[in-house]
């Protein structure tokens, strides 16, 4: 019988001999391994390679990333090579890239590289990987769990394929955790796994193939180690596993869930509540350098001018974050947001720059007013630029009549202002404003 000591004897981690082979075993992600689809196409053997096209997989931790790519690596007899940028440099994909040629002149063999985590390269880095996928010396698979749209340079993103993963579901990580159970790479029958303990480590993983299979891995070690082992219960998911994680996973709650109830929270003004999901996030093991971002931007959408202090007691308390870390961070976190949850709230200038911009989108705009236009270069008088204006500050009240915005938007309002908080007074100075410039 498999005892706990030789199944934690510095075997490979189970979530990495579990890994597929092919993408027949990928569990999930079926809406990317549909007949023809470029992952499917690049796993083909028999595909032609000028026809493949380079990939960036974005998803959630544990959601098939690295396991999409390696199982295309094992399938498709490619050569594959593998760089994380954690450690990687541009010298690294310097040589991968004069390599491939080499391979590809002499042998006839396609080159694959696989990056993970690109969001971690610096922009240099990244342009450093142009030329290879603009000139096919690769096929890049690159991974990312953050937004490739703010992570990943514009000329790599337009030469890419974006692929979208998303979190699995519980019946998919179930049947990970089976195969896990039985497979010969996996336990190999050593343990069952009661009903009761299979959905706790369902719940636990919240979508993460790779947290699933840690948790077994863990929980079947606790169960081999009592003399009567051979069913693994939920005392040994529960001692095997981090009760803070557990906490934050067993109502099913995904990471954009509790983050979707912490900022909705604040914006409901229910400071209860945001210390909650708070809580919640900073005992799973959260980023607080997320949740301090996503302070600065409630503060900036959901409170405004109603209070502008808002916004500075949210970059303040990003700032106390990054400088002090964790777990005294906390307290500026907490700081915040208690004080976001309970001032005045205000969308307007939220609103007043979506509606600019929409109406920029759609052509909604004209030539800057003449009398606006730059008139500091020769020749720019000669134009009549910046003839006609009146400078405000020759006023008693700071402010002359004077047309702004293009005769195309002229009459036109973006903001308008709530009569909340300190917005009330701008409120009121914003209309006699208006009335002196004959906006009314």
């Amino acid at each position: 019988m498999t005892s706990a000591a030789s199944l934690m004897s510095g075997q490979t981690p189970l979530a990495v001999r579990m890994r597929p082979v092919s993408l027949d075993e990928v569990a999930g992600q079926r809406h990317l391994l549909r007949a023809g689809s470029p992952i499917v196409a690049l796993a083909d053997p028999d595909a032609a390679a000028p026809g493949a096209v380079s990939i960036i997989l974005w998803g959630p931790p544990g959601t098939g990333k690295t396991t999409l790519a390696q199982a295309i690596a094992r399938s498709s007899g490619r050569r594959f090579v593998e760089l994380s940028a954690i450690t990687a440099g541009v010298k690294d994909v310097r040589e991968v890239m004069q390599e491939a040629i080499t391979q590809r002149d002499l042998y006839g063999q396609t080159t694959i590289l696989f990056l993970d985590e690109i969001h971690r390269f610096t922009k240099a880095q990244q342009d450093a990987l142009l030329p290879g996928v603009e000139n096919g010396w690769v096929i890049l698979i690159a991974a990312t769990t953050e937004n490739p749209s703010f992570s990943v340079i514009s000329p790599l993103l337009s030469r890419s394929l974006l692929l979208t993963l998303q979190p699995l579901t519980d019946e998919d990580v179930g049947v990970l955790v089976d195969r896990a159970v039985v497979d010969a790479r996996g336990l190999a029958g050593a343990v069952t796994l009661s009903a009761e303990a299979r959905g706790a480590l369902i719940r636990l993983a919240s979508g993460d193939a790779r947290r699933a299979l840690t948790g077994l891995e863990a929980a079947a070690a606790v169960a081999l180690s009592r003399e009567d082992a051979a069913e693994v219960n939920p005392d040994d998911v529960a001692q095997a596993v981090d009760r803070a994680l557990l906490r934050y996973d067993r109502q099913g709650d995904e990471h954009y869930d509790v983050i979707s109830a912490f900022i909705k929270s604040i914006r409901g003004s229910d400071p209860d509540a945001a210390v909650h999901y708070l809580a919640r996030m900073i005992e799973a093991g959260e980023d607080p350098r997320f949740i301090a971002r996503r302070l600065v931007i409630s503060a900036a959408e959901d409170i405004g001018l109603a209070d502008p202090q808002a916004l500075v007691i949210a970059t303040a308390a990003a700032d106390a974050v990054a400088f002090i870390g964790m777990p005294e961070g906390r307290i500026p976190l907490a700081e915040a947001t208690v004080y976001l949850a309970t001032t005045a709230k205000s969308n307007a200038a939220y609103t007043a720059i979506n509606q600019a911009i929409a109406d920029v989108r759609a052509g909604g705009f004209g030539r800057v007013p003449l009398h606006l236009r730059d008139a500091h270069y020769a020749g720019a008088k000669r134009l009549g630029h910046g003839k006609g204006y009146r400078y405000p500050h020759d006023s008693d009240a700071g402010i002359l009549p004077q047309q702004y915005l293009p005769d195309e938007l002229e009459g036109k309002r973006y903001y308008e202002p709530k009569t909340l908080g300190a917005e009330r007074d701008v409120a009121a100075r914003l209309e006699r404003i208006r009335r002196i410039l004959g906006d009314r």
